[in-house]
């Protein structure tokens, strides 16, 4: 019998077992060891799930809960719960309990299960709260409390009690159809309440299927570190599963380096913050250099970004250049990756070009993908055919869909099985997000260049406009500013205002690193602390002491040689600006925007409403 392609998502298991049953399915870390998961395991757990939902009367629609990062089990609870035709819910595990509270009972769910202690006992605490739960266990195992061990027996039991359960849970697979709803998303919330996005089997089929012809034939390994409740990285997991790759989940996302050494993985998704974090780690590394090797890394990263994606413009010189500067410098870059990483893919948001550039010359291809959660995700992506791939572009629109920019306000809008089936008992919103001809209102702007390639320009939301009537694109300036090292995160404000003006997060290892080359007030190391080190020497053979940065966040923003250095950065990227976009005036903060106090979605983009309430009074004072 001819294998067909799945068609719905859970068909991946019978697909995985009849091409490379010998490969491991999962890779996961245990006790400081690397155990390989075989796709039998995958297949009888997953089944075995399926019977304790059919025992515990879960019916087909009904939202099962899961709370957890990446790991074999996720994927275990996502099959289990699809072959019975209910709908996987996967919240993230960086949330509020308040926001938890909203979710879960939005989506009346009666059965959760959560990965850790500490999330079982953030449930615990609002347990009174959720009327509609009935079963909450653990994957950790925890004392006294049910854990996935417990789902497993209880499947087994109803194994060993209904003979016929595995016909019958053939007969509910069967019934199942392409288009019915496989997994609720709920979004991100930027601009408000959070909204559960109905996908089905179809979209994410047809993302994977849009996709699956760029990663190298002969590929094996993906790392895994996004959240898997995030349907970008979902959607990856399953083209991982359709080429029969082994899919290894990184401890956390500190240890992504150090997971890539180990398992030398040759492809991961990523975010653009995720991109520009390595990329200031690697000019960090050669801002602490010296003499010619200095000047030699210099010369390399400066090479890197002159480059273009398509070779056949690249001089014989700067081609010999480049070679040249893959042995001194590149190589050792793929190497802190593992060394066999060949493709970076980048969602959530748009790439600044000369990272593109820059790490598409090193040998670590990025491509992008643009789209949104209610989109299944992608509606638009690049690919490795030679002309995949533009610098700034996030690619052509998927094949299988229609895509357009309103005339008039330049929105992106697209029309296909991509798109949800609407939000969950939310007719009202669905029908402001889909309109009566079925297109799809993305909030994104954007154009397509003659040759077909769409270019992001920024969010409708976010724009504004100034008192002297200008509308101001803050995205646009925000990405353009951030391409200095020492901006981490920047929200551009200035909303009825006669200019435009920006809150700033430095980058404080960056700005601490500078602070202590250039400033004569950092002291040298106490004497004490000094003795029994060896101290670096300088050329001249004399010790040199290393200096310790004393200044607190705070102390630094404050300090005059910083300010004057940031205005700096504002001035050389002001000058690319156009007259009504430039930033006049900032303001420094010493916080780290993050998930944990709500300045960023889970997806590292920025929650305007949250930051401009929180520097509400510095804000004010810069159109003083």
């Amino acid at each position: 019998m001819e294998l067909q392609e799945p068609c719905r998502l859970f068909d991946l298991l019978e697909w995985r077992k009849a091409l490379h049953p010998e490969r491991p399915v999962f890779q996961f870390k245990e006790n400081g060891q690397w155990v390989s998961h075989y796709i039998d395991e995958y297949i009888e757990k997953s089944n075995l799930i399926s019977y304790a939902l059919l025992h515990l009367g879960v019916k087909k629609g009904e939202n099962v809960g899961l709370i957890s990062a990446g790991r074999p089990e996720w994927n275990y609870v996502d099959f289990g719960v699809q072959q019975t035709g209910a709908v996987l819910l996967p919240i993230y595990p960086t949330i509020s309990e308040e926001d938890y509270q909203y979710i879960l009972n939005d989506a009346q769910v009666r059965l959760l299960v959560v990965e850790t202690p500490t999330l079982y006992k953030k449930i615990s605490n609002i347990r009174e709260k959720l009327p509609h739960l009935e079963n909450l266990c653990t994957i950790v195992p925890m004392e006294e409390v049910k854990s996935m061990d417990d789902i497993y027996e209880l499947g087994r039991r109803y194994l060993a009690e209904h003979p016929d359960a595995p016909a019958k849970l053939q007969e509910i697979k069967d019934a199942l159809t392409i288009d019915d709803v496989c997994t609720m998303i709920y979004t991100s919330g930027t601009t408000g309440v959070p909204k559960g996005a109905m996908l089905t089997h179809r979209g994410l089929i047809m993302n994977v299927q849009e996709i699956k012809e760029s990663p190298g034939k002969t590929w094996t390994k993906a790392l895994s570190w996004l959240p898997m409740c995030h349907i970008y990285e979902r959607m990856m997991g399953y083209l991982y599963q359709w080429l029969c790759f082994t899919v290894a989940y990184a401890e956390s996302i500190a240890k992504v380096g150090d997971n890539c050494k180990e398992i030398s993985p040759n492809m991961m998704a990523c975010v653009p913050r995720f991109i520009e974090k390595v990329y200031d780690k690697i000019f960090r590394k050669g801002e602490k250099m010296s003499g010619v090797g200095k000047k030699i890394f210099d010369w390399a990263i400066d090479l890197a970004f002159q480059y273009d994606l398509d070779e056949s413009k690249l001089s014989a010189w700067y081609k010999i250049q480049k070679k040249i500067a893959d042995k001194l410098v590149y190589k050792e870059i793929r190497e802190s990756m593992g060394g066999e990483l060949y493709m970076l893919v980048s969602g959530g948001a748009t790439i600044q070009p000369r990272l593109t550039r820059f790490f598409s010359c090193v040998g670590l291809d990025l491509y992008e993908g643009y789209g949104l959660t209610e989109c299944s995700p992608l509606i638009a992506v690049t690919n490795s055919n030679k002309k995949g791939r533009r610098i700034g572009s996030v690619g052509f629109a998927m094949r299988s869909i229609e895509v357009r920019i309103d005339k008039e306000t330049n929105e992106i809008q697209c029309r296909g099985g991509n798109v949800m089936k609407g939000y969950y008992n939310q007719p009202e919103l669905t029908a402001e997000a889909i309109d009566a001809e079925g297109w799809f209102h993305t909030g994104d702007t954007g154009y397509f260049d003659p040759e077909g390639y769409l270019f992001i320009t920024g969010r409708t939301k976010s724009m504004f406009k100034t008192s002297m009537g200008k509308y101001i694109n803050p995205e646009v300036i925000e990405e353009k500013m951030k391409q200095s090292p020492f901006i981490l995160d920047m929200m551009v404000v200035g909303a009825d205002q006669k200019f435009a003006a920006a809150v700033i997060a430095p980058d404080f290892d960056m700005l601490g690193d500078w602070y202590l080359r250039h400033s004569t007030s950092a002291p040298a190391p106490a004497d004490k602390a000094a003795k029994g080190k060896k101290s670096k020497k300088s050329k001249g053979g004399k010790a040199k002491a290393e200096r310790k940065l004393d200044k607190t966040r705070e102390e630094l923003i404050a300090d005059k040689m910083v300010i004057a250095r940031y205005q700096r950065v504002m001035d050389k990227y002001n000058a690319e600006l156009g007259e009504t976009e430039r930033i006049r005036k900032f303001v420094l903060v010493a916080d780290t925007w993050s998930e944990a106090n709500k300045f960023l979605t889970p997806t590292q983009k920025l929650i305007r409403r949250n930051v401009a309430a929180f520097y509400n009074d510095q804000i004010e004072a810069l159109f003083k």
